[in-house]
């Protein structure tokens, strides 16, 4: 699987982005979809996971209610719909592709994502 995202700027808080991921490759509709984020001098962390048929979503507790993940197959794409965007949510973000167990704490383990896009930077000014 081959992953490309994309969709990144500067946004004022309160602001909205979407991000895309592209994807290529004959597993990407049986995987689990991803993104990660990873802000200057952090480690990277999961903000959001969605399942192959695009039924089950899953949210790191400071995205929940303001962010929005979602896939189209028939598109071979990922989005994440940001809203409300705080200086906080600054980071790269990744997109990413594995097999981790559902309903379990997996989805949230970057362990558990065998491919990764490039990285887009989201900036959220004050």
């Amino acid at each position: 699987v081959q992953l490309q995202a994309f969709g990144g700027g500067l946004v004022q808080a309160g602001g909205s982005l979407r991000l895309s991921c592209a994807a290529s490759g004959r597993t990407w509709s049986s995987s689990v979809m991803g993104w990660f984020r990873q802000a200057p001098g952090k480690e990277r962390d999961f903000v959001a996971a969605i399942s192959w048929s695009g039924g089950t979503a899953y949210y790191e507790d400071s995205v929940k209610g303001r962010f929005t993940i979602s896939r189209d197959n028939a598109k071979n794409t990922m989005y994440l719909q940001m809203n409300s965007l705080k200086p906080e949510d600054t980071a790269v973000y990744y997109c990413a592709a594995g097999s981790p167990a559902e309903y379990s704490s997996s989805v949230g383990d970057y362990d558990e994502y065998n491919y990764w896009g490039q990285g887009t930077e989201v900036t959220v000014s004050s």
